[in-house]
């Protein structure tokens, strides 16, 4: 259990039930000519996960320190496993990660692909060493890897079977993953920040200068507030020009009960919090909100389909 634990796998498992549903949910519904078998695909959710769990390892590894100060009852390596165990463990969760999309890369015969997976483990490993310290900086990179495990599923998915012939409909295809890649990043970056908030006094004592740190809690909360109320208000107007005048109920009831009523709740609280269990509570109605709001792609083309 501890080393589930360790790769976070409650997450990876919605990683993946992610990229199950762009397939199941919506690409293979509406019926274009996908490039990926159903082998390959696991091989990408495969790399894609892997990768994850290895960044998460890494990310722990280097901020023994400051989760012993944040989260002491949460702290795995160091007490449960060995720092030389968790590096192996790293390493071989990323090592078999990129080879997944090395022969995913060149069962589709691109495989310069590859150099994608190559990539996110990289950055992932600078973000835990680096990047996590910048201001802002860090909070972006860890949205746009998030944004990007959609991106992905275009690019191995969509693209390679894009000819002049079908190139308008496979691009409505890939315009509308782009636009959930877009959700998903604005609500992650919230939430980083959210977290920064939470973790401020132990991100303190390590010297590390996270946004809250620079600005203070007062200021990054705005921020916070500001970055998440611009989706808020566009889904609503989206609910209403497009969904409600399509007579598509069932997709305006869910996206007002799952998707834009949280993000409200999370705005009053996010302008209302004070204690670190606030943040907390907001951090976690934050990752359900990008997991229901995936989830959406399915109900409306579903709804879609059956109103048609």
């Amino acid at each position: 259990m501890k080393y589930l634990k360790l790769i976070r796998y409650q997450n990876l498992l919605l990683l993946a039930l992610m990229q199950l549903i762009f397939r199941f949910g919506f690409l293979e519904l509406i019926k274009i000519p996908l490039s990926l078998f159903y082998w390959q695909y696991t091989l990408l959710i495969l790399a894609t996960v892997l990768i994850a769990a290895g960044g998460y390892v890494i990310n722990d590894i280097f901020d023994q320190e400051t989760d012993d100060e944040n989260k002491p009852e949460k702290v795995i390596i160091g007490k449960s496993i060995s720092e030389s165990m968790a590096y192996n463990i790293y390493a071989g969760l990323t090592i078999t990660g990129v080879a997944c999309g090395f022969i995913l890369s060149n069962s589709i015969e691109h495989p310069n692909f590859a150099v994608i997976f190559i990539l996110i483990a990289t950055l992932l490993y600078f973000y835990a060493s680096t990047l996590k310290q910048i201001p802002l900086l860090g909070n972006t990179v860890v949205a746009a890897l998030l944004a990007f495990s959609v991106i992905i599923i275009g690019i191995f998915d969509i693209f390679p079977n894009t000819f002049d012939i079908n190139r308008p409909q496979m691009a409505v295809a890939f315009s509308i993953l782009f636009d959930y890649a877009k959700f998903a990043f604005i609500i992650n970056l919230v939430r980083e920040i959210i977290k920064d908030i939470e973790d401020i006094e132990g991100d303190k004592s390590q010297s590390m200068n996270t946004l809250p740190i620079a600005i203070g809690v007062e200021k990054t909360s705005k921020i916070a507030f500001v970055i998440l109320l611009i989706p808020t208000l566009y889904l609503m107007y989206y609910s209403n020009t497009y969904l409600l005048e399509n007579n598509l109920i069932i997709a305006i009831i869910y996206m007002l009960a799952v998707v834009i009523a949280p993000m409200i709740f999370c705005l009053f609280k996010i302008w209302n919090a004070k204690q670190k269990s606030d943040y907390s509570a907001i951090s976690t109605v934050l990752k359900w909100i990008i997991f229901f709001g995936i989830l959406s792609i399915a109900v409306v083309t579903l709804n879609i389909l059956h109103h048609g």
